[in-house]
């Protein structure tokens, strides 16, 4: 006879497999397909952006999580450096000027004017002396800020700037996908012990229903 506490252990259900492997999947990519969501809702490749510099200060500060709102060349508005009333783009200068950042620059548009098909914005920073080097055509738009969350972005500041944001992200997976792989093997064994329980309630039943007909 076998032990009635005996467990057996048996494989685990394709069914479970497949939705181990779907959660993990949705852990991995679900932040890809919010900011690709994002990405069509707002009509920009960047639709979210983190402050590095303190040149918009003291409207916009360094660490400033920014929501970037694609928009026409047209309806971009054009303000004044005394105002401070024109809208502030996203755009990318790389190579437009000598040293200009890798990172999107986020300035203020003063003045703006079409050259053939082509509008071209003359930008500077709030906190900064002078206008930027040269004019941002509008293929370097990425967009118009439309608001933001105050010093959020400073834990990817923080993080980028140590080293550490690719090893915190490994951390991260590995203990997600452990917790999901331990969630499925703790439910096959509760099924289990519930199986195995039901048969031995079963079988003390058949044992006294044979004593009784003894």
């Amino acid at each position: 006879m076998k032990n009635d506490t005996e467990k057996e252990k048996k494989p685990i259900p394709r069914k479970k497999i497949i939705i181990a492997v779907v959660m993990i999947s949705i852990a991995f990519f679900g932040s890809f397909l919010v900011y690709f969501i994002l990405q069509i809702s707002f009509n920009t490749e960047s639709p979210i952006v983190v402050v590095l510099s303190g040149s918009m200060e003291p409207q916009i500060h360094k660490g400033d999580l920014l929501f970037v709102m694609g928009t026409e060349p047209e309806n971009i508005k054009s303000g004044t450096i005394e105002d401070k009333d024109g809208d502030i783009i996203v755009f990318n200068a790389q190579g437009l000027w000598p040293m200009a950042p890798i990172e999107p620059i986020v300035h203020r548009v003063i003045e703006k004017e079409q050259i053939g098909d082509t509008w071209y914005f003359r930008t500077k920073g709030d906190a900064n002396s002078i206008p930027d080097p040269d004019d941002v055509p509008e293929s370097r738009v990425i967009g118009v800020v439309i608001g933001g969350i105050p010093y959020i972005g400073w834990v990817k500041i923080f993080l980028t700037e140590s080293g550490l944001l690719i090893p915190l992200l490994v951390v991260i997976s590995a203990i997600l996908i452990i917790s999901i792989v331990r969630d499925i093997y703790k439910d096959d064994d509760d099924d289990q012990d519930e199986k195995n329980k039901e048969e031995q309630e079963n079988t003390k039943v058949e044992q006294e229903k044979t004593k009784g007909e003894r």
